[in-house]
């Protein structure tokens, strides 16, 4: 067995992966293929097996899900529970099966190595963290993703895309991938620095990380104006962060 860890990113438009040594150097191409929906949690599984199928044999696996994830069990997660993914209707039939689903057991089970399951946040954020002080990750990708770190640990993860924003509206939807076609680029990223000078009297961290794949879509004006705090990082660590998240 070799000492690979096969790492798993799972968004609600793509799944993407790769394998990589102890040190987090990828040892094939990194794959990417869309969510297939309706998403059971039986064909999430044999995607999962079909990724690691087609890769390098790993000893562990550390999938990113979205959604709250605690101790590996699904306690609730969007998209997955939609007839045809992001902001189709939701199924209840898939949501019963999907919340409280123990997906660490069953992807140990599937594929018979050792598994972490983490919010697909968190292990993007294993990826770029420095360890020290407070360190908070936003994700922008469909919906927004969040994690907190201090002192290079992970901290209670609690699901800041459902805070309300914006006359009932959430942060999930007010700055997800949908309000960015909708405004274009200039206006959006402004609504993210927005965001960012309305959460920094919240958390007051000493480090803020926006990654996720539209991050680059944020304007070089709008991250000057928030300061030399945040920074901006690849969508990349959100694989890349699937070696780290196992010392956390």
């Amino acid at each position: 067995m070799s000492d690979f860890t096969l790492s798993i990113d799972c968004g609600g438009s793509f799944i993407k992966s790769c394998v990589l040594d102890e040190s987090g150097t990828m040892h094939a191409a990194p794959t990417r293929v869309e969510t297939p929906y309706p998403l059971t949690t039986e064909r999430f599984l044999q995607t999962i097996k079909e990724i690691a199928d087609s890769l390098p044999q790993a000893k562990r696996v550390t999938v990113g899900v979205p959604g709250m994830i605690r101790n590996g069990v699904v306690v609730a997660t969007p998209h997955y529970i939609n007839d045809a993914g992001p902001h189709t209707r939701m199924n209840p039939e898939l949501k019963t099966e999907w919340w409280g689903f123990d997906a660490q057991a069953a992807i140990e089970a599937k594929l018979g190595i050792p598994a972490k399951v983490l919010n697909d946040a968190e292990v993007h954020g294993a990826g770029v963290v420095t360890g020290s002080g407070l360190e908070i990750v936003l994700t922008l990708g469909t919906g927004l993703g969040f994690a907190i770190f201090h002192g290079g640990k992970l901290s209670p993860h609690f699901e800041l895309s459902h805070a309300t924003v914006r006359r009932n509206t959430t942060y999930d939807t007010w700055i997800g991938e949908r309000e960015r076609r909708r405004m274009g680029n200039t206006f959006w990223s402004r609504r993210v620095r927005l965001m960012v000078s309305e959460l920094r009297p919240v958390f007051l961290w000493d480090r803020l990380y926006i990654g996720g794949g539209n991050s680059h879509s944020i304007q070089q004006r709008d991250l000057t104006l928030m300061g030399d705090d945040v920074v901006i990082v690849p969508n990349s660590a959100g694989v890349a962060g699937g070696v780290r998240a196992w010392q956390l």
